[in-house]
């Protein structure tokens, strides 16, 4: 077994899907992460998941065997938490930092970029994140729903609630971004003047 402080963020979020239940599969893994890891961190792909199946049974935190039908067909594999994996994800919920979240945000990178930007294209980005954030509150909604009866799941039904919260503010953004520049697109584009150098605007001291 070798230390687990080398484990990127990845493994301990397959670590703790497992410490859901007894046993799941990678296919159950993938629908556990698609019912609520990917509204608010990761959408991993099979590949993944078994990528990080594989780390974390080498570190000694899962383990695995292969269920056979009753026919002797061989079948699926099967994962489980450790009382070491147990243990380890465990302390990595309660002691090690917390990293920020980053924003990286495709969507205002090219509102950022208006001023090379056709104002129709600018109008159907912002218009499409609408949908998109609507659709993802809608399926935060539903899947949230389908958790509230199962008591072992109240924790990842008050996240997902956080979720349906945080895509509807997403969308009212993104609406009062679309009339902010349906507003400056009225009001005219004011050329740059070239032979100033841009610099940022000057603002007050920001808290530390």
């Amino acid at each position: 077994m070798t230390s687990g402080t080398d484990l990127p963020t990845t493994s301990w979020a397959v670590l703790g899907m497992l410490s859901h239940a007894d046993e799941l599969s990678g296919y159950d893994l993938k629908k556990w992460a698609d019912w609520s890891l990917q509204f608010f961190y990761w959408s991993p792909s099979f590949s993944q998941i078994y990528a990080e199946l594989k780390r974390l049974e080498k570190h000694g935190y899962v383990t695995s065997r292969t269920v056979t039908s009753e026919d002797g067909v061989r079948g699926k594999r099967m994962y489980a938490i450790t009382t070491s994996g147990r243990d380890a994800v465990a302390h990595w919920v309660n002691h090690s930092p917390v990293e920020a979240p980053v924003l990286k945000h495709s969507v205002l990178l090219r509102a950022w970029l208006g001023h090379l930007a056709e104002p129709e294209r600018l109008r159907e980005i912002l218009t499409a994140h609408i949908d998109y954030a609507e659709k993802m509150r809608r399926r935060a909604a539903a899947d949230a729903e389908g958790s509230d009866a199962n008591p072992d799941w109240a924790f990842p039904s008050a996240v997902l609630r956080w979720c349906i919260r945080h895509y509807e503010a997403e969308r009212q953004l993104a609406e009062d971004l679309l009339d902010d520049l349906e507003a400056l697109n009225k009001r005219g584009r004011l050329p740059r003047n070239r032979e100033a150098p841009l610099a940022p605007p000057k603002s007050k001291s920001r808290p530390r």
